[in-house]
């Protein structure tokens, strides 16, 4: 039997991904940084982009939306070969009108996913000012090219905390309430969520005062991890989500979740299935293991794995932490295609799972993203049904969607 879909219940896609036009920086930055400012060039594939002494093409798989799958390659493209809506948002609108988005957060492309490229660049001065530029494009331009309808995800400059926190409160004066975060911060040379000296305290007591969302895509280390040296490639792109679940671990065992009662974390594009068996492990873990922690033994532990002392790092209090409760209240992991995690969904909670279409990566459920959500959750009561396509991303993100004038989709 056919059922449409009206747009009041279509999704609201929290991981989607923006190829950011050429003029995004050239058109923010004073003319003296032009030579070095990120801007398009031309390259043996057609148009790549320049920044500082490096050229970056944008890879075939992050702009496969409308290809058949035979037609996925890494290889690089230009802008005449892809969608326009991966780079313009009057055509990205389009797109999600007919697939039944309601409404989409998109992660960047050219700087990656937690704006970690200006962390590598020479000139800091200039990368803070590309941050900004980013920010500004991606608030006034990108979103404000259809109010309701986008989500705007903005990025700091992870080098500098204090930088950082002014730049959180400039964008949530201008409405943005999300940030970009890496999954693992030490694998780019940054400190991690549990250094001693409190390196991110500063940005995370801002987020928790500004109710801004962290989030955290998957690879937002500038990793890949791989099972065996010469393992196939699909092997370890299959093992990706570990990344995820290691984050989620090392949150729910840091002493922010616990000491910041407003602070919330979005894992994007890792899925959900994995979630209940780390919880239960943790609590295992947790219930077996904290005494000794608590009593300080860290250092023969450190000393018996051969792994830096571990004494004096930011971690919850184990005596009074409570898995479960911290996940709930902290914790929203997202799904794209994820069955054993839908099935799973009441050993997770409803409350904490939001839908993802990675529009326009090769991972994405366009142009039929309605129809694959109501295949994985069209079982469920209406009320989880709202929850997960849109009530529990409004609810995170504090964002209303506008709803289209437009007929209802056929599933």
């Amino acid at each position: 039997m056919t059922t449409v879909i009206p747009p009041s219940d279509w999704i609201v896609s929290v991981d989607d991904h923006v190829i950011e036009p050429p003029n995004v920086w050239i058109d923010r930055l004073p003319s003296k940084y032009h030579d070095r400012a990120p801007s398009m060039a031309s390259g043996d594939r057609g148009a790549v982009w320049r920044y500082e002494d490096r050229i970056i093409p944008t890879s075939g798989l992050s702009v496969a939306a409308g290809k058949e799958k035979k037609e996925f390659s890494p290889d690089p493209v230009s802008f005449d070969q892809m969608r326009p809506g991966a780079y313009d948002a009057q055509a990205r609108l389009a797109d999600m009108d007919e697939a039944g988005i309601l409404a989409s957060l998109s992660f960047p492309s050219f700087p990656r996913f937690c704006g970690q490229l200006f962390w590598e660049a020479q000139d800091k001065e200039l990368a803070l000012l590309c941050v900004k530029a980013y920010n500004d494009w991606m608030i006034d331009e990108w979103c404000g090219a259809a109010p309701g309808r986008y989500i705007p995800l903005v990025l700091i400059p992870l080098w500098d905390p204090p930088a950082a926190v002014t730049e959180l409160e400039r964008c949530a004066d201008k409405g943005a309430h999300a940030f970009a975060f890496s999954e693992n911060p030490e694998p780019l040379g940054l400190p991690t969520i549990h250094d001693p000296g409190g390196y991110w305290d500063p940005v995370m007591r801002a987020a928790n005062d500004l109710e801004m969302v962290v989030c955290m895509h998957v690879g937002s280390s500038s990793t890949m991890p791989q099972i065996a040296s010469n393992v196939p490639p699909l092997a370890s792109l299959t093992w990706g989500a570990n990344r995820t679940s290691g984050a989620m671990l090392s949150w729910l065992f840091s002493s922010y979740l616990q000491d910041l009662p407003n602070l919330k974390i979005c894992l994007s594009e890792g899925n959900i299935g994995w979630i209940p068996y780390f919880l239960e492990r943790a609590e295992q873990v947790l219930d077996k293991q904290r005494y000794w922690f608590a009593r300080g033994a860290t250092e023969t532990y450190s000393a018996n794995l051969g792994i830096p002392d571990l004494s004096g790092i930011k971690a919850a209090d184990l005596m009074t932490l409570d898995v479960r409760s911290t996940f709930a209240d902290h914790v929203y992991g997202c799904f794209i295609d994820d069955i054993a995690g839908i099935r799973c969904l009441d050993l997770i909670g409803e409350d904490n799972v939001m839908c993802e279409t990675d529009y326009p990566h090769s991972d994405t459920t366009w142009p039929h993203s309605i129809q694959s959500a109501m295949k994985l959750i069209g079982h469920l009561p209406r009320a989880t049904q709202r929850k997960l396509l849109r009530g529990n991303a409004e609810r995170l993100f504090r964002f209303t969607a506008v709803e289209p004038d437009l007929p209802g989709i056929a599933v």
